[in-house]
């Protein structure tokens, strides 16, 4: 499997002192987690040792079509079981573009926000989905107020993007970023961890570790 490289941003508001993510639908996280749901078989030994069922009338194929049907949905989890929290981030796919600049258009598409490219500070590059594709991924940190936001953010709809902005506040950022039940990439642990390694005397507030 072959892809491109991408860069994804830290995006962190001074004005309400918080983090600005993106929320959206992956169909793959979906997958799995339906695959996850489904009934799973009985091994060899449990079929033994089950008792036989007791033997029933035959039910016409078009009856057991429609059975097949219900029970298949009657697993089939919500769509919120697809949805993930990340960082804003995109593809590198414009060669005649820089990373920074590619990084600027993601954070004002996704999120709104018009940043000045000299305003991106590189966090550092490293390898994703080294298991499949071993392409390469490069973080920058934004700093971002109220007053440079020009939009609603969203992604582009007609590119199949259904993106909502969503915001963490400071103090409560390592508590998301551990949160196990809060379906997040480890980019967004990650950065968290970085800013409060990096960023937070700066703040002189608390990221509550």
């Amino acid at each position: 499997m072959q892809t491109h490289d991408s860069v994804s941003v830290l995006i962190f508001n001074t004005t309400s002192h918080c983090f600005i993510l993106v929320k959206q639908f992956r169909p793959a996280v979906y997958m799995s987690e339906w695959e996850r749901s489904k009934p799973k078989p009985l091994q060899p030994a449990e079929e033994e040792s089950a008792e036989p069922a007791p033997t029933e009338a035959k039910v016409p194929e078009e009856n057991q079509a429609g059975d097949s049907s219900e029970e298949t949905s009657s697993h089939q989890p919500p769509a919120s079981a697809g949805v993930t929290y990340e960082l804003c981030a995109g593809l590198v796919d414009k060669p005649n573009l820089s990373l920074e600049e590619i990084a600027r258009q993601e954070v004002l598409e996704e999120c709104g926000y018009d940043v000045p490219v000299t305003k991106l500070r590189k966090i550092t590059s490293y390898r994703s989905g080294v298991g499949v594709t071993g392409s390469k991924q490069t973080m920058f940190y934004a700093e971002v107020s109220d007053e440079i936001c020009v939009g609603e953010g969203g992604g582009k709809p007609q590119e199949g993007e259904l993106i909502e902005v969503v915001k963490v506040p400071l103090h409560e950022a390592m508590t998301f970023a551990f949160d196990e039940s809060i379906p997040k990439t480890m980019g967004v642990i990650f950065s968290f961890i970085w800013f409060h390694s990096n960023m937070s005397p700066k703040y002189k507030i608390s990221t509550n570790v």
